[in-house]
């Protein structure tokens, strides 16, 4: 840790990143950046989908503008298709217990 600011010291600014500041809010994000796209991960599994929808939340919340609003479109696409699914499981399983 650093004595001064209190934050841990990100290791690709002893390997990758020689030379910048890692005092620099611009050079962390770069540093955060490039672990994100050198991460190989399985997609497949639950923890990696959970991981997936984490990074669209990280992703959609430090994003503006017109990427923020597609994020928010997004999001409500996909509650409305599970409230339109568990709607029709609702309406099969009254119909199922009808009989």
């Amino acid at each position: 840790m650093t004595e001064d600011s209190g934050t841990e010291r990100h290791p690709r600014f002893d390997d990758d990143l020689i030379g910048l500041d890692p005092d620099d809010p611009e050079a962390r994000a770069f540093a955060e950046h490039l672990d994100r796209m050198q991460r190989c991960d399985p997609a497949f599994t639950v923890e990696g989908s959970l991981r997936g929808v984490a990074e669209f939340a990280d992703g959609s919340n430090r994003a503006g503008g017109l990427r923020w609003w597609v994020a928010v479109l997004v999001v409500c696409l996909i509650l409305m298709g599970v409230l339109v699914s568990a709607w029709d499981i609702l309406g099969d399983l009254l119909a199922w217990l009808e009989r």
